[in-house]
């Protein structure tokens, strides 16, 4: 079996007295360390997957497993554990907590552990020394460029050491040059071991991956190993 393993997934989102299928049917599977690139048009359904394998919705139908964890069998509280233990997110706008420094926003997944907020500082200044960041780490995000917020957002991601690292158009926000810095961070972490799966709409940043699954209209159309 697959680290990732979807089965005839689908999922449905109801507005008003309408429904549509954003995900129709999807069966795929992802090995652990492999580093993929799910591409399509805006609607297409790719970012649907990745909320499907964070954790962050639950399948219509279909079953979406991690580790051989069944996802839409875990309650709220041992999904939230499931997150903590496995996955770090990185998102095209950030989400980096304004009026925290860039040292608090990486701590933030660690203060609700338990046994480690006495070395979350530290865990935290190591994540930002590996992004290049730990001189900046007393500014606070209205005080770094784009691309030092991106690098807090994946320093935050990698804190807490996870085996899944997902990625929602992490360049989107950024110029080219700042872009694939942020992609080549990403790699090194693949060639550490990490399992990532990025969402983006770009052939060039999709090349940075080992495999390209394409999407459309909710249905996977397309794989091909870069």
């Amino acid at each position: 079996m697959s680290f990732i393993e979807i089965s005839n997934v689908t999922k449905t989102f109801h507005a008003g007295d309408e429904e549509y299928d954003a995900l129709k049917g999807v069966s795929l599977g992802i090995n652990s360390g492999e580093f993929i690139a799910v591409m399509g048009p805006s609607g297409s359904g790719k970012s649907t997957l990745l909320s499907l394998i964070g954790g962050l919705s639950k399948a219509s139908s279909g079953i979406v497993s991690i580790d051989s964890i069944d996802l839409g069998r875990l309650g709220p509280n041992r999904l939230s554990d499931f997150r903590r233990e496995y996955l770090g997110f990185v998102f095209q706008s950030f989400y980096l907590v304004p009026y925290l420094t860039a040292l608090e926003n990486v701590m933030l997944p660690l203060t609700i552990q338990p046994g480690v907020n006495g070395a979350a500082r530290g865990m935290a200044r190591e994540a930002l020394s590996r992004v290049g960041l730990e001189a900046k780490a007393g500014r606070l995000p209205s005080q770094l460029s784009g691309g030092e917020q991106e690098r807090v957002a994946i320093a935050r991601a990698i804190v807490n050491k996870p085996a899944l690292i997902l990625a929602d158009e992490p360049t989107g926000n950024l110029d080219t040059k700042t872009g694939n810095k942020v992609l080549d961070m990403l790699k090194s972490l693949h060639a550490e071991g990490r399992t990532i799966v990025m969402v983006t709409h770009s052939k060039e940043n999709a090349e940075w991956a080992e495999r390209v699954i394409e999407i459309r209209d909710g249905e996977v159309v397309k794989q091909c190993v870069c």
